[in-house]
């Protein structure tokens, strides 16, 4: 958390999906980083401590997907929440790391800002 803030990376490749997706997160009164792919989003958590929530597209290119960058993030990161969002698949929760949260795109923004909400007052 910064300046009391809880700080959120959103982790999607398309633009304007990413940017609807940070002025969401915005808009729920949180701080917002942003990268287009797994790689750029574990270099922003190796150069910082504060991220709270990682909100992750599910199909992204390069090294991993989403699933993939969530559960390494789990591992890694273990008190950083994760929320996990896709267009194309629908997942099993027995698929997703612990203490995450999947939604279906296109999502509703109200669930996604109510499902932050609560994760922020979880314990990992």
């Amino acid at each position: 958390m910064k300046d009391g803030k809880a700080v959120v990376l959103v982790v999607e490749d398309s633009t304007i999906i990413r940017m609807g997706a940070v002025d969401l997160v915005l808009s729920a009164g949180y701080e917002a980083l942003e990268a287009s792919d797994a790689d750029e989003a574990i270099r922003i958590l190796e150069s910082r401590n504060d991220v709270d929530l990682v909100f992750t597209d599910v199909q992204m290119p390069g090294t991993m997907d989403g699933i993939k960058l969530s559960h390494y993030i789990r591992s890694r990161w273990p008190p950083v929440r994760l929320i996990i969002a896709s267009g194309e698949a629908i997942l099993e929760e027995s698929s997703l790391p612990a203490g995450s949260r999947f939604f279906s795109k296109p999502y509703d923004e109200r669930s996604i800002t109510d499902a932050m909400a609560l994760l922020m007052l979880d314990d990992v």
